[in-house]
């Protein structure tokens, strides 16, 4: 099996968000950049759960593809459009993560919203956020595509899409799941901060900047955090490996 760590990796970011409820139906994808000028990647297959995704299961595609019928390739077509462009792109963007995660959608859905520095965890998200504040349907036209990507371009990690979800890019599937997995824990206290009407007590810019370089150094966080996530998985549901 090609790219065997790759493919267990991204299996497990799929498992693992069906256990977190990042999940929608056989919605929303995942892709791993494996060349090296990005061009070639991993990503789900149409009609794939997370919940039972495997490594030997999901598509390897190119962005030379993309004039190619994706249901031909067995890819959805959204997924088609957005992956590849930003792969093209967005050379630094070697795993892409798309979700319809509740909280984060919650925020993005609210008229001018901005991600708030609330608390430790949204601080790590100091100015990496973008934020496309118009909703223009489903990603089936390349334009869409090219429209998405470019709002990444400015070395951005987070993506809020207006009346849709998130896109999170990061240099490897677990920065990219620790990313995705500390941004919902934080859009979940925002929302529950928000919901009690009283006034917030926002962390001021000079300390958002300095607790976002904290975590960004945290020596291996993304890296611990994600080996832990897989040895649960060894345990309790070794199939994702398959």
């Amino acid at each position: 099996m090609a790219h065997k760590r790759t493919r267990r990796e991204l299996a497990a970011a799929f498992r693992w968000a069906a256990r977190l409820d990042y999940h929608e139906g056989i919605a929303n994808h995942f892709s791993a950049a494996v060349s090296d000028d990005g061009q070639e990647f991993l990503i789900n297959t149409r009609g794939m759960h997370f919940s039972r995704a495997q490594a030997s299961q999901l598509a390897l595609v190119t962005t030379a593809d993309r004039a190619s019928d994706p249901v031909a390739q067995n890819v959805d077509a959204t997924a088609w459009i957005l992956h590849s462009f930003i792969h093209r792109n967005v050379p630094r963007a070697r795993c892409i993560l798309h979700t319809h995660m509740p909280y984060t959608t919650a925020l993005a859905s609210l008229k001018d919203f901005e991600f708030l520095m609330l608390d430790q965890n949204a601080c790590r998200f100091y100015d990496r956020i973008a934020y496309d504040r118009h909703y223009a349907g489903m990603a089936l036209e390349p334009t869409e595509g090219e429209r998405v990507a470019s709002l990444l371009a400015d070395g951005k990690d987070i993506l809020f899409l207006a009346n849709h979800g998130v896109l999170v890019v990061a240099d490897t599937i677990a920065q990219a799941f620790d990313e995705l997995y500390y941004l919902e824990k934080a859009a979940q206290l925002q929302v529950i901060a928000l919901s009690t009407g009283h006034e917030l007590q926002l962390v001021d810019n000079k300390t958002a900047a300095l607790a976002c370089k904290q975590w960004r150094e945290y020596p291996e966080a993304a890296e611990l955090h994600f080996a832990a996530l897989m040895d649960i998985l060894d345990i309790e549901s070794a199939d994702y490996i398959k």
